[in-house]
Protein backbone atom coordinates (compact mmCIF):
# COMPACT_ATOMS: atom_id res chain seq x y z
CA UNK A 1 0.00 0.00 0.00
CA UNK A 2 1.23 3.53 -0.87
CA UNK A 3 1.86 5.78 2.01
CA UNK A 4 -0.02 8.51 2.54
CA UNK A 5 0.56 12.33 1.80
CA UNK A 6 3.62 13.15 4.47
CA UNK A 7 5.48 9.62 3.19
CA UNK A 8 5.02 10.64 0.05
CA UNK A 9 6.37 13.79 0.67
CA UNK A 10 8.85 12.50 2.15
CA UNK A 11 9.96 9.81 -0.40
CA UNK A 12 9.80 12.79 -3.16
CA UNK A 13 12.58 14.70 -0.83
CA UNK A 14 14.80 11.59 0.17
CA UNK A 15 14.57 9.10 -2.73
CA UNK A 16 13.89 11.37 -6.00
CA UNK A 17 15.88 14.35 -4.48
CA UNK A 18 13.04 16.82 -5.36
CA UNK A 19 11.49 19.54 -3.61
CA UNK A 20 7.50 18.49 -3.28
CA UNK A 21 6.65 22.10 -2.66
CA UNK A 22 7.62 22.70 -6.36
CA UNK A 23 5.05 23.39 -8.77
CA UNK A 24 4.79 19.89 -10.18
CA UNK A 25 2.72 16.49 -9.80
CA UNK A 26 3.98 13.54 -8.13
CA UNK A 27 2.75 10.17 -9.38
CA UNK A 28 3.46 7.49 -7.46
CA UNK A 29 1.59 3.87 -8.40
CA UNK A 30 1.44 0.72 -6.31
CA UNK A 31 2.77 -3.29 -7.31
CA UNK A 32 -0.38 -4.16 -8.51
CA UNK A 33 -0.78 -1.37 -10.74
CA UNK A 34 -4.13 -0.87 -9.40
CA UNK A 35 -3.90 2.38 -7.46
CA UNK A 36 -2.37 5.78 -8.50
CA UNK A 37 -1.65 8.65 -6.18
CA UNK A 38 -0.68 12.07 -7.21
CA UNK A 39 0.62 14.42 -4.68
CA UNK A 40 0.72 18.43 -5.36
CA UNK A 41 1.49 20.97 -2.77
CA UNK A 42 -1.39 23.81 -3.09
CA UNK A 43 -0.63 27.13 -1.82
CA UNK A 44 -1.23 26.07 2.43
CA UNK A 45 -1.03 22.50 2.18
CA UNK A 46 -0.69 18.88 0.34
CA UNK A 47 -3.18 17.23 -1.78
CA UNK A 48 -3.35 14.05 -2.18
CA UNK A 49 -5.83 12.36 -5.47
CA UNK A 50 -6.02 8.71 -5.26
CA UNK A 51 -7.50 6.30 -8.14
CA UNK A 52 -8.34 2.63 -7.82
CA UNK A 53 -9.43 0.58 -10.41
CA UNK A 54 -11.37 -2.24 -9.82
CA UNK A 55 -11.02 -3.97 -12.77
CA UNK A 56 -7.93 -3.99 -15.01
CA UNK A 57 -4.42 -2.49 -14.32
CA UNK A 58 -2.52 0.98 -15.02
CA UNK A 59 -0.05 0.98 -18.13
CA UNK A 60 3.23 2.29 -16.47
CA UNK A 61 5.87 3.97 -18.46
CA UNK A 62 9.21 2.70 -17.75
CA UNK A 63 12.31 4.84 -18.93
CA UNK A 64 15.43 2.61 -18.25
CA UNK A 65 14.87 1.62 -14.67
CA UNK A 66 14.79 5.45 -13.39
CA UNK A 67 12.60 6.20 -10.32
CA UNK A 68 11.19 9.37 -11.94
CA UNK A 69 10.24 10.23 -15.65
CA UNK A 70 8.66 13.41 -16.68
CA UNK A 71 4.85 13.62 -18.78
CA UNK A 72 3.19 16.21 -20.03
CA UNK A 73 -0.69 16.88 -18.46
CA UNK A 74 -2.28 15.28 -21.59
CA UNK A 75 -0.30 12.12 -20.78
CA UNK A 76 -1.42 11.66 -17.31
CA UNK A 77 -4.85 12.28 -18.55
CA UNK A 78 -4.15 9.25 -21.18
CA UNK A 79 -2.38 6.99 -18.28
CA UNK A 80 -5.50 7.73 -16.21
CA UNK A 81 -7.66 6.55 -18.87
CA UNK A 82 -6.11 3.33 -19.15
CA UNK A 83 -4.05 4.12 -22.54
CA UNK A 84 -0.69 2.25 -22.73
CA UNK A 85 1.73 5.22 -23.47
CA UNK A 86 4.61 3.45 -24.85
CA UNK A 87 2.23 2.18 -27.78
CA UNK A 88 1.54 5.64 -28.52
CA UNK A 89 3.32 7.64 -30.59
CA UNK A 90 2.36 11.41 -31.82
CA UNK A 91 3.59 13.91 -34.39
CA UNK A 92 7.55 14.45 -34.03
CA UNK A 93 8.22 18.23 -32.76
CA UNK A 94 9.62 20.29 -35.37
CA UNK A 95 11.88 23.33 -33.99
CA UNK A 96 12.96 26.33 -36.34
CA UNK A 97 15.43 29.02 -35.87
CA UNK A 98 13.68 31.46 -38.84
CA UNK A 99 10.65 31.53 -40.93
CA UNK A 100 13.01 32.61 -44.29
Amino acid sequence: MLPHHNGLAALVEAELELNPFDEALFVFRNRSLDKVKILYWERNGFCLWQKRLEKDRFHWLRQGGAAEIQITGRQLNWLLDGYNLAAMKGHNKLHFSSIV
